[in-house]
């Protein structure tokens, strides 16, 4: 009896950190592939031509009932603007309200300038902001716990998850977060997740003619495009991770 107890409790620590070390590593993959696309501006470039951003701006800016001149905006004027968002959020919410636009309606007219943002969308922008500043804190907590859980896989003389078992993981989540797409619908959860996750009192929804920020975002259809990257690299790093510390502690194991 002491002997199978022994197991038991042998089996269920290798459980315990072995799902520690793949949720912690599954985390911090998802947080190191969101700075690392902030870098490139989340793919707008090509998001901007793959959804055709330019042509929905042209469609709607003119229909905005709080801004002007939108739609005499450039591509490069759009790719500076949303560098600017991202820069912002990125940086606690900094400089959103101050981000502007200039338009010129003709040679014979002078230039303009306005504000991008009205105030609903700084303080929606500002809510990801202290998102994204929530998630860096998680994901500093998840580096401490995942450098406790290999230091116990030293400790312990354990054998990392497989190869076999990970990817039976992995592609276990990805049918679960599939079907729970395919039930609820994309753009349901979307919605979801955002009365989850930002207060009551804070709007998250604008329409086109009522916000250039999400008329530049040609949102949602950017955000989906967005999660897809995100969720792809993520998982290419999660899975490079996972190697390279089967690959150490195995290694390990041999040594010792």
């Amino acid at each position: 009896m002491p002997i199978n107890r022994h197991i038991f409790t042998a089996k269920l620590e290798g459980t315990v950190a072995g799902l520690l070390l793949t949720i912690t590593s599954l985390i911090i993959a998802f947080w190191m592939s969101w700075h690392a696309l902030a870098q490139i501006n989340f793919g707008y470039s090509l998001g901007y031509q793959v959804l055709d951003i330019g042509a929905h701006i042209q469609r709607y800016g003119p229909d905005n009932r709080y801004r002007n001149g939108f739609e005499y905006t450039t591509r490069d004027q759009h790719e500076a603007l949303f560098t600017q968002i991202v820069n912002g959020i990125q940086q606690g919410g900094e400089g959103l309200p101050e981000i502007r636009y200039q338009y010129q309606r003709n040679q014979f007219q002078p230039a303009r300038s306005d504000t991008l943002l009205r105030p609903p969308e700084v303080v929606h922008l500002q809510d990801v902001a202290n998102l994204i500043t929530l998630f860096n804190q998680a994901a500093v907590v998840c580096l401490l716990l995942l450098l406790c859980s290999i230091a116990y896989y030293r400790w312990k003389n354990l054998s990392p998850p497989t190869a076999r078992q990970l990817g039976l993981g992995t592609v276990m989540i990805i049918v679960l977060l599939g079907v729970i797409l395919l039930i609820a619908g994309p753009t349901q959860v979307f919605y979801w997740l955002h009365t989850q996750v930002f207060p009551d009192d804070h709007q998250w929804f604008f329409y086109y003619q009522e916000s250039l920020m999400t008329t530049l975002m040609k949102a949602p259809d950017l955000f989906g495009f967005i999660a897809a990257l995100w969720g792809l690299l993520a998982l290419g790093l999660f899975a490079l991770t996972q190697w390279l510390l089967q690959i150490a502690l195995t290694k390990q194991q041999r040594l010792d």
